[in-house]
């Protein structure tokens, strides 16, 4: 009886964590049929003329109104160092921040480096997102599109006037916040600074506490998303469990680094080795100090105009 229910909670597990369950095969079809139907993207307004092409170099990019960039801070010594990588971007508009999943698939347990997920999509700049494939719950809008509709935790909204905020998932519903101007919706967390102060209580949030999911309290590697003013937002990676080169931050620490940069919102992704941030055809940081990035479902993104040479 033993090894039978053994066996049935294992097969269970497979299942739920490692088989791949895909629910939507051509998310890029998909979208672009639901959004022709339903909305537009925001700040797409005719130019007479594109602007000169892209100016990029090994830690900026510039085009037209989009400007990206990267630097690298190393604080501390020993083994109390800590590395950790920022992005500094302004966009022309808010649509040219997206989001993309692991093989343009929807579902759950479908995943690929934050690296190939970027080169697929002609990214010049990008981050791991929430890693949604690991759970079923949560609200989802990417790019204009709902997802999933299944409000559990603190989730972020990115909106087409080119803000973000803060918002408890259990009072709204998918299609309301679609209906207020909501592009994107991360489900992670836990929010770490809301009107420019750290939010109480993040040492006490948990996310995914399932059986072999590292906690997300302590000092750990993580990624992170915070908004200056409209359109000029900062993402920050934090490199961690490499004792010498970075040990990683607490929650209240990295709600510090987002305060420290100016930032009025911020909201913690998902972490620990899916820590990863990408520019022009690199992995910047160093997940785990191993270079060895971890597979993930998704990244928000910055894309290359599809016709522009960069100088």
């Amino acid at each position: 009886m033993i090894v039978l229910i053994v066996g049935s909670i294992a097969a269970w597990a497979v299942n739920r964590y490692l088989i791949e369950h895909v629910q939507i095969a051509d998310v890029s079809t998909y979208e672009a049929t639901v959004r022709a139907s339903t909305t537009t993207i925001p700040g797409a307004v005719a130019t007479t003329a594109p602007p000169a092409p892209p100016t990029v170099t090994d830690s900026t990019y510039t085009y037209g109104a989009t400007s990206i960039s990267i630097r690298k801070v190393v604080t501390g010594t020993g083994a109390d160092t800590v590395t950790y990588f920022i992005a500094d971007v302004v966009l022309g508009n808010s649509s040219e921040l997206r989001s993309a999943f692991a093989e343009d698939k929807f579902g759950t347990n479908i995943i690929a480096n934050t690296s190939t997920i970027a080169k697929e999509n002609n990214a010049i700049f990008a981050i791991n997102g929430d890693y949604y494939g690991f759970r079923t719950s949560g609200i989802l809008i990417r790019n204009g599109v709902i997802y999933r509709d299944k409000g559990t935790r603190q989730g972020l909204a990115l909106y087409q006037d080119g803000t973000m905020s803060l918002y408890d998932e259990t009072t709204t519903t998918a299609q309301e916040l679609l209906a207020a101007g909501v592009w994107n919706t991360l489900s992670f967390g836990p929010g770490l600074l809301d009107n420019g102060e750290i939010v109480a209580g993040i040492e006490k949030v948990q996310i995914d506490t399932n059986i072999g999911n590292h906690s997300i309290q302590g000092n750990q590697p993580r990624t992170g998303i915070g908004m200056i003013s409209t359109n000029h937002f900062v993402f920050v990676a934090v490199d961690g469990r490499s004792t010498g080169y970075s040990r990683g931050v607490t929650m209240t620490e990295f709600a510090q680094i987002f305060k420290d940069l100016g930032a009025t919102v911020a909201y913690n992704l998902d972490g620990g080795g899916s820590t990863t941030m990408y520019f022009n055809g690199q992995v910047v940081n160093n997940p785990i100090g191993k270079h060895d990035e971890r597979g993930i479902s998704d990244i928000l993104y910055i894309a290359e105009p599809a016709t522009a040479s960069a100088t």
